[in-house]
């Protein structure tokens, strides 16, 4: 995982991006889009990954957004010259919504692509097409960055492994009086595949609780993203449809664009899905999950919130912590982006704010498998 602190811009700076498509058309629109925001400048462009790579010590760019399907020298092979070579700068790789586009990007978020934007086809003018470009690029280019003065300073220093302050108007909970969890809510954005990738084949296969889990991903990357990680985890890992059994030996991903609940019935819990609006920019959302978690187990949960961009989560949190639920959260050393885990444990809310790898320690130790 492409590990880099948020870099410190001061007043005035511009984040330089290059652009590299063998689209002249996509190019062009990017470079538009991308230059409505006063903060951002595009150095440069290429039309192939090689090209690129000559590129970069000219331009010297903060970030890439890099295309997949270019010729003599895929973006794939570019990024990884480019983590070799290159190590501190951010690539957003931009990617047909094809089966096959999600695919190679999923396989681009494990060779240490930072984040992605879907291409969507068929907006019908240009200037939709540019709305939704720099609506959703121009975030992902600046969650990876802060301004002089700005967001961090005003944020209280945290402490790994340390307990949490209460949750204003919730009543006092000890450790040792807290429920044994029922359920494992997790919730991730950018760095996720990898970060996800990392732990979960660490579960054992005796782990004794059901896992729940919300990716901020679109339709088809959430079904291969649970096909790959199913390739290597000792549990059963699925994209969740509609009445799945929520139960031990499990893991369930939210399918993009729905969002993911639990409901209880007949002596079961099951999940439910629904298309209601999106609750942070997000469907699926980290808080509708973790809202209907508290709803349904109060205390008897363990919700862990890692890397990703927005706060995402904050909200469900603030629930399930007011009905005495654990939250573990990533540290900002290990986060590819400290937004979501960030504002959780500056809201005070975190039992623990761990390093990606003792995450799943933390939770066995919990329930009782170390």
């Amino acid at each position: 995982m492409a590990v880099v602190n948020r870099r410190l811009l001061q007043p005035g700076d511009r984040i330089r991006v290059m652009v590299v498509d063998d689209s002249v058309v996509i190019r062009r629109l990017v470079t538009q889009a991308l230059e409505q925001d006063p903060m951002i400048e595009v150095v440069g462009t290429a039309s192939n990954g090689a090209i690129g790579l000559q590129r970069i010590p000219q331009f010297n760019p903060d970030v890439i957004t890099l295309d997949i399907e270019m010729p003599d020298m895929n973006g794939l092979e570019m990024l990884r010259r480019i983590r070799r070579e290159y190590p501190q700068l951010r690539v957003i790789m931009f990617s047909t919504l094809t089966e096959r586009g999600a695919a190679v990007t999923l396989e681009a978020l494990t060779l240490g692509a930072d984040d992605y934007v879907a291409k969507v086809s068929n907006e019908g003018s240009l200037d939709r097409s540019m709305a939704r470009l720099r609506d959703e690029m121009i975030p992902k280019i600046k969650q990876f960055f802060r301004v002089a003065g700005q967001s961090a300073a005003a944020a209280p220093p945290v402490q790994a492994n340390v307990s949490a302050a209460p949750v204003a108007g919730a009543r006092p909970i000890a450790q040792s009086l807290k429920l044994r969890p029922k359920v494992v809510v997790i919730g991730v954005s950018t760095g996720g595949p990898t970060a996800l990738g990392a732990i979960l084949p660490s579960f054992p296969t005796s782990f004794p609780l059901p896992i729940l889990l919300v990716q901020h991903m679109p339709p088809l990357f959430t079904r291969l993203l649970a096909e790959r990680l199913n390739a290597t985890c000792p549990l059963k890992v699925e994209e969740a449809s509609e009445g799945d059994l929520v139960e031990a030996g499990k893991i369930l991903i939210a399918p993009g664009d729905f969002h993911m609940k639990v409901a209880s019935g007949g002596g079961v819990i099951r999940v439910c899905l629904d298309q209601s609006p999106r609750q942070n920019s997000c469907r699926p959302a980290v808080d509708a999950l973790f809202a209907s978690a508290a709803e349904l187990y109060g205390g008897a949960v363990l919700a862990v919130v890692l890397t990703g961009m927005g706060q995402d989560g904050l909200h469900g949190t603030k629930l399930l912590k007011a009905r005495g639920a654990r939250v573990f959260v990533q540290d900002e050393a290990s986060s590819v982006v400290w937004g979501m885990p960030g504002a959780v444990a500056n809201a005070g809310l975190a039992d623990r704010v761990l390093p990606l790898e003792e995450v799943v320690p933390e939770i066995l130790s919990v329930t009782g498998r170390n």
